[in-house]
């Protein structure tokens, strides 16, 4: 990114946001991808630092918001791609706040949702580093969101569940009771699943879930590229690979899916016309899900 399309921001000093003193490093989420998900603290945050160390899905719009002067250092992770060790990556910001740079360690979404920040955060205690975090809004909520889907509605679930699709072998995540997770929670959002859909939608059937139950998967959440794609989750893989849908992309399973129907409201922008009561509820029908 060249110097000249970078746009500083200045808030206004009655906010109260604290100093970003140099030696520190503020862990902080960047969002799912628009950049008016940015939260005061993470423009704050860009246009104060000397180093932005930035990850893979944090978009450039964002990374624009720097200040004209900030080094900007790309230490994105992907999946199935040579990507710098997250050892590596701890190293530097560690060097980088000894050097008495004001280091902003900058995250795709929240940096405690499956975003390694607890790691480096107790990476830099050891060290003797201060930090601090400015949470960012996660893919799993924003992203649904713009898809027009809750992750929670009063009709629909109490509960919703979290969920990677792999662990740190790369594997199905392995220390999750699919059986439990079929049954107990209503609505499940999944991260970096795409590449185990198939097998975790079997697990999941084999523990109860009913195979004809609506999923969403959203590919490049919030940003203009955003695709959703509406299956089942027996028929979620199939429908995947016809699509040609790529990672990024997170998947809702559950009733709250059928919800989009009534609340894509970028849909709506495009002209879709949207329906008023999908779930059949306002005229006594039988509610869905639990």
């Amino acid at each position: 990114m060249s110097e000249a399309t970078r746009t500083s921001v200045t808030l206004p000093g009655f906010l109260g946001l604290p100093m970003f003193q140099p030696g520190w490093v503020w862990l902080v989420g960047a969002g799912p991808g628009d950049p008016a998900l940015l939260t005061l603290g993470a423009a704050h945050a860009l246009a104060s630092a000397n180093v932005v160390v930035y990850d893979a899905l944090v978009d450039e719009r964002i990374l624009a918001l720097a200040g004209p002067d900030a080094q900007l250092e790309y230490a994105g992770k992907r999946g199935g791609r040579p990507s710098p060790k997250q050892a590596d990556i701890t190293l530097r910001i560690i060097d980088l706040a000894r050097q008495g740079k004001r280091v902003l360690r900058l995250k795709g979404g929240d940096p405690f949702v499956f975003g390694r920040g607890g790691e480096e955060g107790l990476a830099l205690v050891e060290a003797g580093i201060p930090f601090r975090v400015i949470p960012g809004v996660t893919a799993g909520i924003g992203g649904s969101a713009y898809a027009g889907i809750p992750v929670t509605h009063r009709d629909t679930n109490h509960v919703v569940s979290f969920i990677t699709g792999h662990d740190t072998t790369g594997g199905v995540t392995g220390n999750i009771e699919w059986e439990a997770l079929a049954k107990g929670s209503p609505v499940i959002v999944l991260y970096m699943g795409l590449k185990h859909l198939g097998e975790i939608a079997t697990r999941l059937m084999a523990g109860g879930r009913d195979p004809d139950e609506p999923v969403a998967v959203i590919a490049r959440a919030t940003t203009p590229a955003q695709r959703v794609l509406e299956t089942t989750i027996r028929r979620a893989e199939a429908d995947v690979a016809a699509s040609g849908i790529e990672a990024p992309a997170i998947v809702v399973m559950g009733p709250v899916v059928r919800l989009r129907a009534a609340l894509d409201w970028l849909g709506a922008l495009d002209g879709r016309t949207l329906t008023a009561d999908p779930l059949g509820t306002r005229h006594g029908q039988k509610k869905t899900g639990s």
